[in-house]
């Protein structure tokens, strides 16, 4: 099982394709994958940077919990552009947003039809129990088919919160065809106590949730 950690900070909006030009250099000239990192995303909206690892296993099971030596260099170049998001940020592994809600669907999907869609927005102190809770009960029922979602993650940093979809097919298509349905209309009302759009001024739909990829690497690639 791939074993994932997300990474939170601001990144000033116009700079992706610079920070994307520092790890693909990284990327190219180091090997990741000896220090167990299969593989990474890179994601953006307004002003929020997401930085998705994958790793071949918990790092804090393997010990490879040392960074990888280019680590250092990347986080100067990126300096300039890529800055703390939470207010009491010390160190590094502040940036970790922590798991709070896992599901997975146990069907199988060709790697090639898989598709990760991060959605983005703001969780009220203190509700990722009553946030897991209306997942799990929605998980339970027919809508995860519905909209082609094989699995799915819950993370939160601060007032950030981020949803990990799988899915079989494009995201926005599938909201477009399904947001009638009486299982999607309830969920959304169910979330609308504890979830806040991440920019009210520029939110006017579940679209505009969705986190732009800007950089992919993989093992292999």
């Amino acid at each position: 099982m791939t074993f994932r950690s997300v990474i939170v900070a601001r990144i000033v909006p116009g700079s992706e394709d610079k920070v994307a030009e520092v790890f693909r250099r990284a990327d190219e000239t180091t090997r990741p994958q000896d220090f167990g990192v299969i593989g990474r995303t890179l994601l953006s909206l307004d002003d929020l940077y997401i930085h998705i690892i994958e790793r071949k296993a918990d790092p804090k099971v393997t010990g490879q919990t040392r960074g990888l030596p280019a680590f250092k260099q990347v986080s100067e170049a990126i300096a300039p552009y890529v800055t703390p998001y939470p207010k009491d940020w010390k160190v590094p592994s502040d940036s970790v947003a922590k798991e709070f809600y896992r599901w997975d669907s146990g069907r199988k999907v060709d790697p090639a039809d898989r598709q990760m869609t991060v959605i983005v927005a703001r969780i009220k102190p203190d509700t990722q129990t009553d946030v897991a809770r209306i997942f799990a009960q929605s998980d339970a029922g027919p809508l995860p088919e519905i909209m082609g979602v094989t699995a799915r993650w819950l993370y939160s940093i601060d007032d950030v919160y981020l949803h990990l979809l799988e899915r079989d097919g494009p995201f926005t298509d599938t909201v477009r065809k399904n947001h009638d349905q009486p299982a999607f209309a309830k969920i959304m009302e169910d979330l609308r106590p504890y979830i806040d759009p991440y920019n009210p001024e520029s939110w006017r739909g579940p679209a505009d949730a969705v986190a732009k990829e800007f950089y992919r690497w993989r093992a292999g690639d």
